[in-house]
């Protein structure tokens, strides 16, 4: 049997354990809470569900345009320009299944094997694991609380040469915060400057709480590139249905990748997210972004009164980053993974150590989820201060 190839040897997503420990507690014990998933705890809209029904009896669901149907890309078209105020064109999208087949179509038509492309750490670990795995070399820029877990222009002037890429997310995959309009205008204006891509990774837009502004990269630059999904926003995680606003250079480049390594997107996903973009799918999916601000007002008061007091921003997605440092050692664990683990095993309750989303501080960190129910975050806190 031949070896496993090096590009596979790459870091596992550790969440993944979580979960699949998790599932395991729940056969044995069935009393699993989690808020370790990153993932609506809701089902896709009521239109979409409607219009899934209607395509099952009335198409042949066969393989489409490899960058998605036509009424799809001017549905998104129409929502970015919506929400940004910009000038988008169905030939802008790009339909990718999910948005981590966007990532590695990207990666794949805009860098070389070699390249250097920054990352945020705090960050999501895909992005590194994925470039690590084309044989990119990653950059990993030590985001704190003073920029707001967000990467900064005087951090890009501090490296040795421009990179060939910037990954950029906001709101962002641990920490919730969102970057400062001003400051993502300022970075798309170096990346264009430098002949670096700028990739804004927007799949939280529409999860927002307080004043905080979520522009978009588009909104300065058009040589940058804007990714987007149905997964967070629109409750549609397992429809597995992302896209991308791309400048015209690489639309060549992505039509011959994607039409080899997918054909194109689910068909069914395709056809029925069309009425995820209606007025009715958004006053419901609104819905749940209110119960998202209760929830999040539960933790980011309730954590504090159990001594989790270093606590990220968390102006939008659904997710407390939380320092939980000094409660390590003893009994409960000497890392982050451990005492996640010990947690589990005695409550039930599952949460996310933050290995995965920082390779350097993520031993003494952890990701909670507010996506599911409002009970199920009030019980999660009690069985977190009974444990401590």
């Amino acid at each position: 049997m031949r070896p496993e190839s090096q590009r596979s040897n790459i870091q596992t997503f550790h969440v993944m354990d979580v979960w699949k420990a998790a599932t395991e507690r729940q056969r044995t014990h069935g009393d699993v809470l989690t808020l370790a998933a990153g993932q609506p705890s809701t089902p896709a809209p009521q239109p979409v569900l409607r219009a899934t029904r209607e395509v099952l009896d009335g198409h042949l669901l066969g393989y489409t345009e490899t960058f998605g149907i036509l009424p799809l890309r001017e549905a998104i078209a129409g929502y970015h320009a919506g929400k940004s105020g910009i000038d988008v064109d169905a030939e802008d999208v790009v339909v990718t299944t999910g948005s981590s087949g966007a990532f590695t179509l990207l990666f794949l038509a805009a860098f070389d094997v070699g390249d250097t492309v920054v990352v945020a750490r705090p960050g999501y670990p895909a992005y590194r694991n994925t470039l690590a795995a084309l044989g990119c070399n990653v950059i990993e820029i030590d985001c704190g609380a003073d920029t707001r877990f967000q990467p900064t222009v005087a951090m890009l002037d501090a490296l040795p040469e421009p990179p060939a890429g910037l990954i950029v997310a906001s709101p962002a995959n641990p920490t919730g915060t969102v970057i400062d309009p001003g400051e993502l205008a300022a970075l798309a204006r170096w990346c264009d400057a430098h002949g670096t891509l700028l990739i804004s990774d927007e799949i939280y837009h529409g999860i927002g709480y307080g004043d905080q502004a979520m522009t978009s990269s588009w909104e300065t630059s058009r040589e940058s590139v804007v990714v987007g999904s149905v997964s967070k926003y629109f409750s549609m995680t397992g429809w597995r249905l992302g896209w991308m606003l791309v400048p015209e250079g690489l639309r060549r480049p992505l039509q011959r990748l994607a039409s080899n390594m997918t054909v194109c997107p689910p068909a069914i996903s395709q056809y029925a997210a069309i009425a995820a973009f209606t007025e009715e799918s958004r006053a419901e999916l609104d819905g749940h972004v209110q119960r998202y601000a209760v929830n999040r007002e539960l933790l980011l008061t309730g954590l504090p009164e159990l001594g989790i007091t270093d606590l990220a921003p968390a102006d939008g997605a659904f997710y407390v980053y939380a320092d939980i440092g000094h409660l390590l050692g003893g009994s409960h664990g000497a890392t982050s993974t451990e005492w996640c683990s010990r947690l589990l095993q005695d409550t039930g309750l599952a949460l996310a150590p933050g290995i995965d989303f920082d390779t350097v501080h993520g031993d003494k960190t952890v990701r909670l989820s507010f996506a599911g129910s409002t009970a199920e975050v009030r019980e999660s806190l009690v069985r977190l201060g009974r444990w401590l």
